[in-house]
């Protein structure tokens, strides 16, 4: 019997090891050893409750192993070993400790049993890619990567304080099905906690704003995890949310508007992993068995075709230092691998037949479809066109095709070819043996679901062919819209621009105040009482005296003034009355 340890802990704790070992080789092997070890360890975890810990009154789980952890578990770990293959030639020590942290985070938040440890891993999450993203170590990428931790630090203490609150109304900390109840704001604070890194509408800008100014391997292991664990908690806590439903939809639509007419490829393939997610929410909002088993097994799927298409454009980046669609093009000739192995990831997020993409989308459109859900379908429909046009052939399309640059440059590196082929090949045997793969692994036994029905077949080509006729007569017409060398704003422009707008308000409201009260508390009202407590009783009285008091008449006839002084106590009861006031004051300012 082996003995195991908590998911995730391998990865953390073997992190810390990486900066000490300094053979190269020996480093290498390292890295790659690791995930190997943690995934031994997670086979030899039998299904259940394990190592649990006493906190307070609670009790901390940290593995709560069943079909729906575990797959994600191996998805996981699948694509740690891709992405470490692809980043062999990386000599930065922070990148590979970033990319250990984070893929352990995202190991211990799938696995954990209870909502304690669950948050502690989720604020690691920040952690290690947000340093994948400063690891770039350019202007744009410490601006981004400050936005980035800003957005998740606050969806980091929206999502605790629902959990305290959650707590607090039901006395247990289990982490298990929760769903939206009326009358507890807690479980809407946690619903509005996951969405936050699950890129909901509005939301989303963290992703595209920071994803695509990681570095060229970093952004591998983002594309995998954040999303990825906040898919796989809704469908824990809150399967068959209807609100779910909708959100999903519009997921899949409107980042088909923006990445048409983006010019940063790696931008593009932002936009594309929020319209992927929007499939997965969207299955999760269903509810039904099928529409998980959908929801998941597309997530299982779009963690390997995007980091293959990640990777291809990356490959491109590293060879040639350039993203822009309008500065590539005709690579097919000095780099025909990376130019494959794109084009069969195109191919899988299009979900043509063969390809991974086709076996899993299908699940949550059928699930629409069997749950009378018209409009819904007709969405998930027009992103599935959509998601043709933006990803499955303007990434290949101009990055390897379209206009010669003249760029001429050597294949990708012999890791990157490895990474980029093992991706590749999971993508086809998936699509064309799902049935002995990724179906072997779903969480719900009781569906059967066939893809390679006829019906389904033709109707899915003829989608995908008609939509390759509709980009060619918009290209060949001049009415494509032409990638523009700019930054494309959409939600982002509220924090961009309106967060300086309310910095200025704010700015200038505290400074007025402040002016204020200098004025009166610095200024004017010490000189006053200064001035009152030299001659308090005459200076009250030269208030209170009349205009022509009684007068009395001298011998020689002139008018004297007279005063009428008050009893001795009285300057005594006004300066306990002000001090009794000045501490009322400071005691409800402390």
């Amino acid at each position: 019997m082996i003995n195991t340890v908590p998911p995730g802990f391998i990865f953390i704790i073997g992190a810390l090891f990486i900066p000490i070992i300094k053979n190269r080789n020996l480093k290498c092997g390292y890295l790659l050893l690791l995930p190997f070890i943690s995934f031994i360890n997670l086979i030899h975890i039998p299904v259940g409750t394990h190592f649990t810990v006493g906190f307070l009154d609670y009790t901390l789980v940290f593995a709560k192993v069943d079909r729906l952890s575990l797959l994600f578990g191996y998805v996981f770990h699948l694509i740690t070993v891709i992405a470490i293959i692809y980043a062999l030639h990386v000599k930065d020590d922070l990148q590979h400790v970033a990319g250990y942290v984070y893929g352990g985070a995202a190991l211990g938040v799938t696995f954990a049993g209870d909502l304690i440890s669950l948050f502690v891993f989720w604020e690691m999450l920040t952690i290690g890619s947000v340093f994948l993203i400063w690891a770039r170590r350019t202007q744009k990428s410490l601006d981004a990567g400050f936005r980035y931790a800003l957005v998740h630090i606050v969806g980091g203490l929206i999502l605790l304080a629902g959990i305290l609150m959650h707590i607090h109304s039901t006395g247990s900390v289990e982490f298990t099905y929760i769903g939206l109840k009326n009358g507890n704001l807690g479980t809407y604070l946690i619903f509005f906690g996951f969405g936050i890194n699950c890129a909901w509408p509005i939301l989303h800008p963290w992703l595209t704003d920071a994803y695509p100014e990681a570095t060229i391997t970093g952004v591998i292991f983002l594309s995998a995890f954040t999303t990825k664990t906040a898919v796989y908690v809704l469908a824990r806590a809150f399967p068959g949310t209807s609100m779910l439903i909708w959100i999903g939809a519009l997921m899949t639509m409107f980042p088909i508007f923006y990445a048409v007419i983006e010019n940063d490829l790696r931008r593009v393939l932002a936009y594309s992993l929020i319209n992927q997610v929007g499939f997965m929410v969207c299955g999760i909002g269903i509810g039904t068995h099928l529409a998980i088993n959908g929801a998941v097994s597309h997530a299982f799927n779009d963690i390997i075709f995007k980091a293959l298409l990640f990777m291809s454009v990356g490959a491109v980046m590293y060879r040639t230092g350039k993203v822009n669609a309008t500065d590539l093009g005709g690579l097919y000739k000095s780099m025909p691998l990376t130019c494959i192995f794109c084009i069969v990831g195109a191919a899988s997020i299009s979900a043509f037949p063969l390809f991974s993409g086709f076996v899993s989308k299908s699940m949550v459109m059928s699930a629409a479809s069997m749950g009378g859900m018209s409009i819904i379908w007709f969405m998930l429909l027009f992103a599935s066109a959509g998601v043709f046009h933006h990803a499955g052939i303007k990434i290949p399309f101009f990055a390897f095709f379209s206009h010669d640059s003249g760029i001429r440059t050597k294949e990708a590196p012999l890791n990157m070819l490895i990474a980029m082929g093992i991706a590749a090949f999971l993508c086809i045997f998936i699509g064309t043996f799902p049935e002995y793969s990724v179906y072997r692994l779903l969480p719900f036994t009781d569906v059967v679901y066939h893809p390679y029905t006829p019906t389904h077949i033709m109707a899915q080509t003829q989608l995908l062919f008609f939509s390759a006729l509709a980009f060619t007569l918009l290209l060949l017409s001049g009415i494509y819209p032409s990638e523009l060398r700019a930054i494309n704003l959409d939600a982002d422009l509220i924090y961009r621009k309106g967060s300086r707008l309310l910095v200025y308000v704010v700015t200038e409201t505290a400074g007025a105040i402040a002016r204020a009260a200098d004025f009166v508390f610095i200024k004017l009202l010490p000189v006053k009482l200064a001035a009152f407590s030299k001659q308090p009783v005459s200076g009250f009285m030269s208030k209170m005296r009349p205009a022509n008091p009684g007068a009395a008449k001298s011998s020689t006839g002139a008018t004297l003034e007279t005063e009428t002084l008050l009893p001795a106590g009285v300057p005594v009861l006004i300066a306990v009355a002000f001090l009794m006031i000045l501490a009322f004051v400071f005691l409800k300012v402390i």
